[in-house]
Order: C-alpha cells, then structure tokens, then sequence
C-alpha cells in the first residue's frame, strides 16, 4: 500500500499526459493538483480513462477545457478510482503542473 504523491507530470501543450495508472489489485483514493506556472491562463482538462490507449471518450472527462488562471490552481478531491484507471491531463499552453497524490490499498 502506498500513500503520498503517486504521480506528477509537466504538462507539454496541447497533449494528453498519463500521470498515473492505478496498479492491478489495488483501489486509489486520489486528489488531483493542477498548478498554472505562467503568467497567461490555461484551458485544462482531467480524464479519468479506463485502459487508457490514446483515446478519450467524452464521457471520461471530470474537467473540459475549464480555465485555469495565470498562477492559478485547480484541485479534485476524494476521486476514489479501481484497477487500471488512468488520471489523463492536458492543458492549452505549457508550465502547467500535475499532481496526484492520496493512498492505495488492496482491493
């Protein structure tokens, strides 16, 4: 079981990032930290992706193209998510950071 940051990514622009998978056997309870480093505002968007392959269905989305301010954050908490689940981000611009951290236990 782990707990504490389970993982992080420096967003490039404009592309889906897979910042962490919930491992095989285990339930996550996770929050998600989206930090704006730049000084202009941002477009972000959160999937929570099943198997995730490259693609998105729109029904995965928990955040779409919400902006996020110059320096500004957005945060999801208590998301509790199964086996295989991926946390996907991307924003429209770059210096944009993504954390997720919380706890895993066996399911």
């Amino acid at each position: 079981m782990s707990s504490g940051i389970l993982g992080k990514a420096d967003l490039v622009a404009v592309t889906d990032t897979q910042v962490y998978v919930v491992p095989a056997g285990i339930l996550s309870v996770v929050n998600i930290n989206v930090c704006n480093r730049s000084s202009s505002s941002v477009l972000v968007r959160l999937a929570l992706v099943s198997g995730f392959t490259d693609t998105i269905d729109s029904s995965d989305y928990v955040e779409y193209d919400v902006t996020v301010p110059a320096n500004g954050v957005l945060e999801r908490t208590g998301l509790v998510l199964h086996a295989a689940v991926s946390v996907v981000a991307r924003a429209s611009g770059s210096s944009v950071s993504v954390s997720v951290w919380g706890y895993e236990e066996t399911a």
